[in-house]
């Protein structure tokens, strides 16, 4: 059965890629981004929608989400893709307006869109939300610490998520590739190319993508490294407390629950 999908960042990268492969197996798209030109020219190829957003904008975010939910009565699929690099470090170089920019569009559009898509969803009676992270989401990455910071925090949003609204038929999870295809690497390209260090195809970026959406696996962070399949990073358990006598002691668990 044909899904629609709303797709954040999709005039390029992952987010048009994504949208290629949905409508190539028969989904509907509309997509959102601040590229008016690009992203105009890719929906015009796939014969999807385009509405211009800045996820950094709450208000954006709602109006557009509600006018794609009236133009094909409703959404199965957000990926909440749209992204930017800091391009700085703290300290001497720490950029107070790219900072604002860089949280805003990485993290702020994360929580809007899924603070927007939520009602949508439950009208639906469920549906699949991907938040484009990063491997940088799962590891230190010094040049870029406020990317980092950001896509940490999208990990563990999703992680915290997850098991909140299983119950409601919604699986949340996060795409975190490396290195791929697409303009967030443009200024690192030669020094990647001289290191030896493999791209991933955007064209796999985009079937891993496919493949989370069509997974029952929620609140997970899905790594996609080059030459190897996506899959569920495998975070360590964290040790239990104990009591003063060295006994294991009751804990609450990520539900919620208190357990022994």
């Amino acid at each position: 059965m044909s899904k629609v999908a709303l797709i954040t960042g999709g005039a390029s990268g992952f987010g048009a890629e994504v949208a290629k492969q949905l409508v190539r197996r028969g989904d509907r798209v509309v997509l959102l981004d601040v590229n008016e030109a690009d992203g105009t020219a890719v929906a015009g190829q796939l014969g999807g929608h385009f509405l211009h957003c800045d996820v950094s904008d709450y208000d954006q975010v709602l109006a557009t989400t509600a006018e794609a939910e009236q133009i094909h009565g409703g959404i199965d699929l957000f990926f909440l893709n749209a992204g930017i690099s800091s391009g700085f470090t703290l300290g001497p170089d720490f950029d107070l307006a790219r900072y604002k920019l860089a949280n805003g569009i990485n993290l702020d559009g994360v929580v809007y869109g899924v603070q927007a898509a939520l009602p949508v969803l439950h009208r639906r009676g469920g549906g699949s939300i991907v938040a484009t992270a990063s491997m940088a989401g799962l590891t230190s990455v010094p040049f870029d610490p406020v990317y980092a910071a950001n896509k940490h925090a999208v990990v563990g949003l999703v992680r915290a998520l997850g098991p909140a609204l299983a119950p409601q038929n919604i699986t949340v999870n996060a795409f975190c590739p490396g290195f791929a295809e697409t303009k967030i690497i443009t200024d690192m390209r030669e020094h990647l190319e001289g290191s030896g260090v493999p791209i991933i195809p955007v064209e796999k970026a985009g079937a891993s993508v496919l493949e989370i959406f069509d997974s029952s696996e929620t609140g997970q962070a899905w790594l996609l490294q080059a030459g190897r399949d996506v899959m569920p990073y495998r975070f360590r358990g964290i040790p239990g407390p104990l009591t003063e006598d060295g006994e294991r002691a009751r804990a609450i668990n990520p539900s919620g629950i208190a357990a022994p």
